[in-house]
C-alpha cells in the first residue's frame, strides 16, 4: 500500500502530462496536489479522473483568497466536487468563509501561513510587520484554527512550533519545502528532508521536483516513502 503521507505535486504543463506522470507512479503514489498553475490546463478535469478513476487522493492548491461571499461561493462548488484537501490563505476572514463553503463536506480546509518560498526580505517587501518568520507563521497557524481551518500548511521548520499550539489537537500539518538529502532547493528557501519533516510533527509532506523530475519517478516515490 502506498504512503498517503506523501502527496506528490503534480507540477506539469497540462492535465495530460498529469495523467501520464500518474500512470508512471502507478502504486506507488495515492495522494497527488494539483496547483493554479494547472487549472488552466484541465487540472479539476485532471482532479476528477484521478479520484473518480483512479482511486486517488486529492490536494487542489488554490490558496483562494477574496472576499468572503467570493471565498464561500467558490469553496461551496469545490465542496461538490468531492476532493480531500483545499487550500486558503490564512486570513481569519478567509478561513471562516471557506469553512462556510465547505458545509457537511468531509473536504479539508487547509490554511497557508506564509509561503515556504518567502523570507523575511520578501516580507518587508510587502509591508509585512516586523517578526520573526517562523514567529508569524506559528502566530498566523494559531489564528486560522480559531477561524476554523482543519489543518495548515506550512515549513517543516515551523511544524513542531505549530504542533505545539493547543489550538492544533487534531488538525493537520501539511508541508511543502521538503527536500530529500542532497537534492536541489529549487524555489524553496525553508527546507528539511521529509523523515524530519514528520518527525516534527507534519502529517503530509509535499514533494514535487525530486520525483516528478527523476530519471525513475516510481523509484524515487518509493525511496521517499519509504523514509518516512
Amino acid at each position: 500500500m502506498p504512503d498517503d503521507r506523501l502527496i506528490v505535486a503534480l507540477d506539469v504543463p497540462d492535465a495530460l502530462a498529469g495523467l501520464k506522470l500518474a500512470e508512471r507512479l502507478g502504486d506507488a503514489v495515492s495522494f497527488y496536489k494539483i496547483g493554479l498553475g494547472m487549472l488552466t490546463g484541465g487540472g479539476l478535469a485532471l482532479a476528477r479522473e484521478l479520484k473518480d478513476e483512479a482511486g486517488k487522493r486529492i490536494f487542489l492548491d488554490l490558496k483562494l483568497f477574496d472576499i468572503a461571499n467570493t471565498v464561500e461561493a467558490a469553496v461551496r462548488g469545490l465542496a461538490a466536487q468531492h476532493l480531500d484537501f483545499l487550500t486558503v490563505h490564512g486570513d481569519p476572514h478567509v478561513v471562516r468563509a471557506a469553512t462556510e463553503g465547505k458545509g457537511g463536506s468531509e473536504m479539508k480546509i487547509l490554511a497557508v501561513t506564509i509561503l515556504t518560498s518567502l523570507d523575511r526580505t520578501d516580507l518587508d517587501a510587502g509591508l509585512m510587520r516586523p517578526g520573526d518568520v517562523a514567529d508569524l507563521v506559528v502566530e498566523r497557524a494559531g489564528r486560522a484554527f480559531a477561524a476554523g481551518a482543519d489543518g495548515v500548511i506550512a515549513s517543516p521548520l515551523e511544524a513542531a512550533a505549530i504542533r505545539a499550539l493547543p489550538e492544533a489537537r487534531g488538525k493537520l500539518i501539511v508541508t511543502p519545502g521538503v527536500r530529500p538529502a542532497g537534492a536541489a532547493l529549487g524555489d524553496q528557501k525553508r527546507v528539511m528532508t521529509p523523515a524530519e519533516a514528520i518527525a516534527a510533527g507534519a502529517d503530509h509532506i509535499v514533494v514535487g521536483r525530486p520525483i516528478t523530475r527523476a530519471e525513475d519517478p516510481r523509484k524515487a516515490a518509493r525511496e521517499i516513502a519509504a523514509s518516512l
